[in-house]
């Protein structure tokens, strides 16, 4: 057996090397490295898998998310709730343009902010929310949505780990994950369930305006060439990882049924082995999203993460810890973070969370390894 990795890119690319092959040469043929033909196909086709919504590219996830915080014209002081388990680019952005993180909690199943958590955070100051899909799966958005409407806040969504997945409503209707709230952000890391072979990101919104606003923001503040009308920045999604891209997503929704076989075999075979969540908490999906498992991550009980991570890569098994300190225990962000509450669930996910191989190519054969291995440190 070849060795496991956590994610196997170049296995997927040999599967659609042809189609990637031709769109990459395509781009070199026509020489138009910046803003080329490929950028403008591959953002019609995100926007017709989206529903129809504005897409606009940029260089990352990362600068997405600040885009997104810069269009809603924020002022420093005000505070946008964000939860404290997630990766840092989600509060990042919020202590770079001045303004102030509110953490709140996780559930700790899910690993997901719910509004009960958000009510928490919530103060006269509070101007918006960054509710992140973790790992794979919507956040219960009907009941945020509401209560950002009720107050007036903008809802920014962090979708980075969850194209692809749906979330459903109380009447019956479903929209994708990323074009519920005021914005959508996204990225294009290698790794991601969409993934490009360097950096790229995109926000997404139904609002024309807003848009507009974005598209300016993200190229110098300008609509007119050397005509900048607010302080922008330069962010772009580069032509050639537009082309792989648009090759990928026509493949998104079978990469994301291969992660989600893998999920349920990992869950079965480890439920059967530990029915009472003894020594381990398999994710749990919620009711009313699909989860595309951008990341198979499980809890370890009594305190045996570190113990058992340490086990799986003696036998050659790789594991990942996302994440391993919680947001509001980062040297960085303590002088200007406000917690909205105890966020005990979220220091409790990142001392016993560990995430296992998972991508589009994983067969059952390894995972028969990887389970083994856990059960057998358990059982030694």
């Amino acid at each position: 057996m070849d060795k496991i990795q956590m994610v196997d890119l170049k296995g997927q690319y040999l599967k659609i090397k042809e189609e990637v092959d031709k769109g990459i040469q395509a781009v070199i043929d026509s020489s138009a490295f910046v803003n080329g033909p490929a950028v403008k196909s591959f953002t019609e086709h995100l926007s017709q898998y989206m529903g129809g919504c504005h897409v606009v590219t940029c260089g990352n996830g990362t600068d997405a998310l600040q885009i997104a915080l810069m269009a809603l014209d924020l002022k420093p002081g005000d505070e946008i709730i964000v939860p404290a388990f997630t990766y840092v680019a989600s509060a990042e952005v919020i202590g770079l343009l001045g303004l102030t993180p509110v953490m709140v909690d996780v559930d700790p199943r899910t690993f997901n902010v719910t509004v009960e958590n958000i009510k928490k955070g919530f103060s006269p100051k509070t101007k918006a929310i960054i509710p992140v899909h973790l790992f794979g799966q919507s956040c219960d958005m009907e009941p945020i949505l509401a209560f950002a409407k009720e107050y007036g806040l903008y809802v920014i969504e962090d979708n980075a780990q969850a194209i692809g997945a749906y979330y459903t409503f109380n009447d019956g209707h479903r929209k994708k994950t990323g074009t519920m709230g005021t914005i959508g952000c996204t990225s294009f890391f290698p790794s991601k369930n969409l993934g490009c072979y360097g950096d790229g990101g995109a926000l997404l919104t139904n609002d024309d305006k807003l848009a507009e606003r974005i598209r300016m923001i993200a190229n110098h503040g300008q609509q007119v060439k050397y005509h900048h009308k607010v302080i922008g920045c330069n962010s772009r999604l580069d032509t050639i990882q537009a082309a792989v891209l648009d090759v990928k997503l026509g493949h998104l929704d079978e990469y994301c049924k291969a992660r989600y076989d893998a999920a349920a075999y990992y869950t079965d075979k480890l439920k059967a082995f530990d029915p009472n969540e003894e020594y381990i908490m398999t994710p749990r999906k919620a009711t009313n999203s699909t989860h595309v498992y951008h990341q198979y991550t499980m809890r370890v009980k009594n305190g045996r993460r570190n113990e058992l991570k340490q086990y799986l890569a003696d036998y050659g098994v790789p594991s990942m810890i996302y994440y391993p300190l919680p947001l509001q225990e980062q040297e960085a962000f303590k002088p200007i973070t406000r917690a909205g509450e105890t966020l005990d669930n979220a220091k409790e996910c990142a001392y016993s969370v560990l995430s296992l191989p998972i991508h589009t190519e994983l067969t059952h054969e390894v995972q028969d390894v990887v389970i083994e291995n856990i059960m057998n440190f358990f059982t030694k």
